[in-house]
């Protein structure tokens, strides 16, 4: 939509149609704005990656069922909105995540072991993450926007041209760190993006309670920053999206709210009943919407599906599963030492005490 700016090239209004480059049936549709105009092989990566993905959320989900992790946040249903928005990226440009980015994961490098290490509870947080420009998963909700801005500004100061990407859910924007973080990176023009997945629930709170705004990009006008709605069940519409927002941030004209919708198709986490507060029928409904087999019906009216790209793809997903399970299956302990002597140089009296008090418990339970 057209309209006034809060300044230039801020627009006012938020359009309420998200972006949408592939239909439901897999068709493409008549945006004009955006372009899927990406070469063959990025296209049927893209597929891959998201494929890939959901196999492997698939073995996530079992191993904390055979009780090998501590819990699990799956992103079923998701892997468009994270995989496009991802794959867009440079490799030096920061992701600070929440706890439910298999997909970026996947497209960042990250080994599928070590988020196992992390849910696990045999690792701290996943440090070697940074390895990859990626921040460790946060479980707090919405603190890892700040952090997001926080290295934004940093980057700017530093003069280098790279990009961070805040990941977050619906749920998160009724959370003070995350008006503190928008707020904070309009001021300062952070190349920063807030990449908002609505899944349509913060755990069993619909979206429809979190905001009385029209949507969640909606809120983006009042901090002075551009505010956009994509389709997040289209993977090259979340790619075309995230793309232009990136380049804007990279060009210095600072930060962009996006909101991906989309649909968790299975619970919060895997101690969740969703049919406590869903229906079959509206799970129904978004089953319809899948992004996988939309995308592979899309690939194949470009002719660029075949069933050797079907078999490659469920090479790639049968190794990394393998590689998954015999990581983490009956993974040892670390070294519960570790929780009080990494903290500090040299530890201090009260962590000591509290090492000695869980010691004991420990013994107890022997």
């Amino acid at each position: 939509m057209a309209g006034s700016s809060l300044m230039p090239g801020i627009p006012m209004t938020v359009d309420l149609e998200p972006v949408q480059l592939v239909g439901p049936d897999g068709m493409p549709t008549a945006e004009r704005r955006y372009t899927g105009d990406l070469p063959a092989e990025t296209l049927c990566w893209l597929y891959e990656l998201m494929v890939v993905t959901r196999e492997l959320d698939t073995e996530f989900v079992n191993l904390k069922r055979q009780g090998e992790l501590a819990l699990f946040a799956s992103c079923r249903g998701q892997e468009a909105a994270q995989v496009g928005a991802a794959a867009c990226l440079r490799k030096t440009d920061w992701l600070f995540p929440q706890y439910r980015e298999l997909g970026v994961y996947l497209v960042r490098g990250i080994p599928p072991w070590h988020v196992g290490a992390a849910w696990r509870g045999t690792w701290h947080g996943g440090l070697e993450f940074t390895k990859k420009c990626c921040a460790p998963m946060s479980i707090p909700i919405g603190t890892q926007t700040l952090h997001a801005v926080g290295a934004a500004m940093a980057a700017q100061r530093l003069g280098e041209d790279s990009v961070t990407v805040a990941f977050l859910g619906d749920g998160a924007t009724s959370v003070g760190d995350v008006h503190e973080a928008l707020n904070f990176a309009a001021v300062f023009g952070a190349p920063c993006l807030f990449y908002v997945q609505n899944n349509q629930y913060a755990i069993s709170v619909p979206v429809s309670k979190q905001t009385a705004a029209p949507s969640i990009a909606h809120k983006a006008i009042g901090y002075g920053m551009p505010g956009i709605r994509v389709d997040g069940n289209d993977v090259l519409a979340c790619y075309a999206v995230t793309a232009e927002a990136v380049a804007r941030a990279r060009a210095g004209d600072g930060p962009t709210l996006i909101e991906a919708v989309t649909y968790r198709l299975g619970p919060h986490t895997t101690s969740d009943d969703p049919t406590r507060y869903r229906s079959q029928e509206e799970v129904d409904h978004w089953l319809a919407r899948d992004p996988i087999p939309r995308y592979r019906t899309y690939l194949q009216g470009r002719g660029l599906w075949s069933d050797r790209l079907e078999e490659r793809v469920a090479a790639r997903s049968k190794r990394m599963r393998a590689e998954l399970r015999d990581a983490v299956f009956d993974a040892p302990d670390f070294d519960i030492d570790e929780v009080f002597t990494t903290v500090y140089t040299e530890i201090t009296p009260e962590l000591q005490a509290q090492r000695q008090q869980l010691r004991a418990e420990l013994d107890r339970t022997e």
